[in-house]
């Protein structure tokens, strides 16, 4: 090899090196890690995951009578009970689906916790998912209404209507009809001999509800979608439970009735904490009126007191001192004659009856409103809770005269000292009914606000 040719080959591997990758310490080679390259997989997993679930949707919903997707209907909701762990107390057992339960809320609606025994994916009532479908065991989550106790039948029959599926009948979709039934009356499980007894058309109430004892046989009796659902619950706590039939639907869903103390349970909560704010603000009001009274009594004995000096001083006067009963009986009738005009002008000032009840009224309200705030009692306060605890009283009556049961007044309101006084403020004592008999101005302004 000449000397020509070796120049030739090195200037040739000089030109090639500067294309060459040349490793550094501070040079960073920007390949994937691993972490990143696990993570592009999962997507890719989540994607075709996706696109098969898409997939098996529109081959669920390719019939002609397939209306939406899983998430379009309202019934179609998994079970998250085991995820919010919420409402655990309301719902029923997973054992026990097929019995719902009808629960007091202290805004006095009534919660209705109902057991859906449908399949996410079921698309009929009458068409219950296939074995072969994943998870064919599990159903929709309990659903949760309220109703007002005056609402009817027809309008709680709608609000299940919306949240189960349709029926299939003769092609086509229709809503399920809904029929709510009762327990008969007592006398009517006995045949028609003890309809001849006496009292054999009166309707017994026993009010027990759930708690009442279970029976083996009951006749049922449909009620019409016009009753309101305070009257059909007050007339199904005869017995535990009542029915609600579902068209289409094999079985029948059982919801507990409540009883007496449960329909009243947060009004009788509320009536004891009311009972005990009384019951310390009596204590304190009692002790001011007495003090008022007594007040207003000594001021009449004064003047008395003061009648029986004025007397003396005029009997001294004229029998005993040498003006006698000429310089005295012209003092007298002036001052006597003061005294009845200026009485007069005074009540005409105030504008009220000129009587011996009036001036006490007068004496005493004004006496009570220094020591009620000298002692920090609250008058608004002491009228607002006895009326809403009357109120209270009063709802509970007619809840236990509907339900036919003896209502301990007494235990809820934590003495008789405490009945006493709202029956005294309800009579209107110092208030409502007493008032009527004054005139306008004399009224307690809270008097004036309620009429």
């Amino acid at each position: 090899m000449t000397i020509d040719g070796c120049l030739c080959q090195v200037e040739l591997s000089s030109l090639r090196r500067p294309c060459e990758t040349v490793q550094t310490p501070f040079a960073r080679t920007f390949t994937t890690s691993k972490y990143f390259q696990q993570e592009q997989a999962a997507t890719r997993d989540e994607d075709l995951s996706d696109r098969a679930h898409k997939r098996q949707v529109r081959k669920v919903t390719s019939g002609t009578s397939a209306q939406a997707l899983e998430n379009d209907r309202p019934w179609h909701r998994m079970d998250s009970q085991a995820e919010t762990g919420a409402g655990e107390e309301d719902l029923p057992k997973k054992e026990d689906m097929t019995k719902g339960r009808l629960l007091t809320t202290p805004t006095r609606l009534l919660k209705l916790i109902l057991p859906m025994p449908f399949h996410p994916e079921q698309e009929h009532v009458n068409r219950p998912v296939g074995e072969d479908v994943k998870d064919a065991d599990d159903t929709v989550e309990p659903l949760a209404l309220l109703v007002h106790p005056q609402q009817p039948l027809s309008y709680l029959e709608r609000l299940i209507q919306a949240e189960i599926p349709p029926v299939h009948y003769k092609g086509r979709e229709k809503l399920p009809d809904i029929v709510f039934r009762a327990e008969a009356d007592q006398e009517e499980q006995h045949g028609k001999k003890d309809n001849k007894k006496n009292g054999a058309n009166v309707a017994s109430y026993s009010g027990l509800g759930h708690e009442g004892p279970s029976r083996k046989e009951a006749n049922w009796v449909r009620w019409s979608g016009s009753t309101e659902v305070g009257d059909f619950i007050r007339d199904a706590a005869r017995g535990r439970e009542f029915a609600i039939d579902i068209e289409g639907y094999r079985k029948e869903l059982r919801v507990a009735v409540p009883s007496f103390r449960d329909r009243t349970y947060y009004m009788r909560m509320r009536l004891r904490r009311m009972s005990r704010d009384i019951d310390t603000m009596a204590k304190v009001k009692n002790e001011c009126d007495a003090l008022a009274h007594q007040g207003a009594h000594r001021l009449a004995q004064g003047g008395f007191a003061a009648l029986a000096g004025w007397w003396g001083v005029v009997y001294y006067v004229t029998f005993h001192t040498q003006w006698g009963w000429d310089l005295v009986e012209p003092v007298t009738y002036l001052a006597g004659l003061s005294t009845i005009m200026g009485g007069y002008l005074w009540f005409l000032y105030i504008s009220k009856d000129l009587s011996y009840k009036a001036a006490m009224r007068v004496t005493v309200s004004k006496r009570q409103t220094a020591l009620y705030q000298e002692r920090g009692f609250n008058q608004q306060k002491w009228e607002q809770l006895v009326h809403e605890a009357n109120t209270l009283r009063n709802e509970i009556k007619v809840v236990a005269s509907e339900y036919d049961v003896d209502w301990d007044e007494n235990k809820d309101l934590g003495g008789e000292e405490v009945k006493k006084v709202l029956e005294e403020e309800e009579k209107g004592r110092d208030g409502t009914k007493a008032a009527k008999n004054m005139s306008d101005d004399e009224r307690p302004t809270e008097a004036k606000k309620r009429q």
